[in-house]
C-alpha cells in the first residue's frame, strides 16, 4: 500500500471514528461553563513566557481564557485534551497518531479536519481564532506568520518551547512548562501540575529504584530517509534517557554509520519509529523499525542484539512529547532496566 493511501486511509478513519471534519469553517464554540475557568473570581490578567519565531522571550498577557483555540499538530491537542480543555478548542488540523483513549472525550469536542495537514493563512484568518496553538515552525512567513503578526490583530499565540528556533537544547523542563502555561493560561492549573508531578514522580522512583544497578551504555537512533540519525544529549529522548541515569554513548546529534554503532556498541540501542501514518498498524511499525537492526547480518555481533535490548520508541512519545512525555519515560527506563516494571 502506497504512502499516500495509507495517509488519506488515516485521515478517513480518523474522521469517522473521532468526531469528523470541519471542513474549514468558522465555528461557533459556547462559552466554556466550567467554574475553574470561570473570569469573573480575580484570576485575570494572567501573563506567561513564550517566544517569537526566531527563539525571543516575549510575555503574553490573558485577560481571559481563550474560547476559540486554534490547536496545530499533535503536540498542542494533546495537551488541551488531557486538561480537559476540548471546548475551547474551535477547530484542529495535523494529526500524526490517533490521540489515546482517555483523551477521546475532549478531542470529539475540537472538530479536528483532516481535509489538510496545516490550514494556509487565508483559512486561519477566516476562522478568526482568538488563541494559536502550535509548533514554532508554523509561525514563519511563508505559513501562518509570526507573534507580531497575531498581536497587531488581539491574537494570542503560543508555540511548544522545545520547538523554538534558536539552537536551544531540548529538554525535559520545557515540556513540563508548556503543559504548566497552558494550565496557567486556561485556570486548570492543579490538572497541569497533577500531570507534571507524576511525570517527576516517574524519574524519581526510576532512580530511587535503579541506584545501586550498573550504569548501562545506551544509544538513541532513528532510520530517515535512507541515513542513520543519532539523538544526542541536546534532544529530548537524549535528555530523557540521561534524566533516567543511563550513559549516552553518543551524545551528539548528527547522521552516523553502521561502523559509528558497532564501536560504541551499547548495552542498549533505542529506534525511534516515524509516525503511524507510514505503517498499516503500530504492530508493523516496530517490526519494520525493528528488522533494520535485528535483520541486517553487519550488526549481528552488536551486544544489544545479542542479548535482545533493541527497543523502539515512537517519536511523538520523546520529541515535543507533551503529556506522551510519560509514557516516553516508561518506554525508556523499561528497555534500560528490564523487569523494573514486574
Amino acid at each position: 500500500m502506497s504512502k499516500i493511501l495509507k495517509t488519506a486511509l488515516f485521515s478517513l478513519l480518523l474522521i469517522i471514528s473521532l468526531g469528523a471534519c470541519s471542513e474549514g469553517v468558522a465555528i461557533e464554540k459556547p462559552d466554556s461553563d466550567t467554574t475553574e475557568l470561570s473570569n469573573g473570581d480575580g484570576y485575570y490578567p494572567v501573563t506567561i513566557t513564550n517566544y517569537d519565531y526566531a527563539g525571543n522571550e516575549i510575555e503574553l498577557t490573558f485577560e481571559q481564557a481563550p474560547q476559540r483555540v486554534l490547536a496545530l499538530y499533535q503536540t498542542p491537542m494533546e495537551i488541551m485534551a488531557a486538561l480537559g480543555l476540548g471546548d475551547h478548542v474551535l477547530t484542529c488540523y495535523g494529526l500524526d497518531n490517533a490521540l489515546k483513549p482517555e483523551w477521546q472525550e475532549d478531542f470529539q469536542k475540537m472538530n479536528y479536519d483532516a481535509s489538510v495537514f496545516l490550514p494556509n493563512l487565508e483559512t486561519v484568518l477566516g476562522l478568526a481564532p482568538d488563541f494559536i496553538f502550535s509548533w514554532g515552525s508554523n509561525f514563519s512567513d511563508k505559513k501562518l506568520k509570526d507573534i507580531h503578526f497575531w498581536a497587531e490583530r488581539g491574537v494570542n499565540t503560543y508555540m511548544n518551547a522545545n520547538t523554538r528556533s534558536g539552537g536551544h537544547d531540548d529538554i525535559l523542563e520545557e515540556e513540563y512548562q508548556d503543559i504548566l502555561n497552558i494550565g496557567k493560561i486556561f485556570n486548570v492549573n492543579e490538572k497541569a501540575e497533577k500531570l507534571v508531578q507524576e511525570m517527576k514522580d516517574e524519574i524519581e522512583y526510576i532512580l530511587e529504584a535503579t541506584a545501586e544497578l550498573p550504569k548501562q551504555d545506551v544509544m538513541l537512533i532513528e532510520f530517515y530517509e535512507g541515513a542513520i540519525v543519532n539523538y544526542g544529549a541536546e534532544d529530548l529522548g537524549g535528555d530523557m534517557i540521561l534524566s533516567l541515569g543511563g550513559n549516552l554513548v553518543n551524545s551528539e546529534h548528527g547522521n552516523i554509520s553502521k561502523e559509528d554503532i558497532l564501536d560504541v556498541n551499547p548495552d542498549v540501542l533505542f529506534i525511534c519509529y516515524l509516525p503511524l501514518w507510514e505503517f498499516d498498524d503500530e504492530i508493523e511499525a516496530k517490526q519494520t523499525t525493528l528488522n533494520n537492526i535485528l535483520l541486517d547480518p553487519a550488526l549481528a555481533s552488536l551486544d544489544a542484539v545479542k542479548n535482545n535490548r533493541v527497543h523502539t520508541i515512537m517519536l511523538g512519545d520523546m520529541y515535543t512529547s507533551g503529556p506522551r512525555t510519560l509514557d516516553g519515560i516508561k518506554i525508556f527506563a523499561e528497555g534500560i532496566y528490564p523487569g523494573l516494571s514486574d
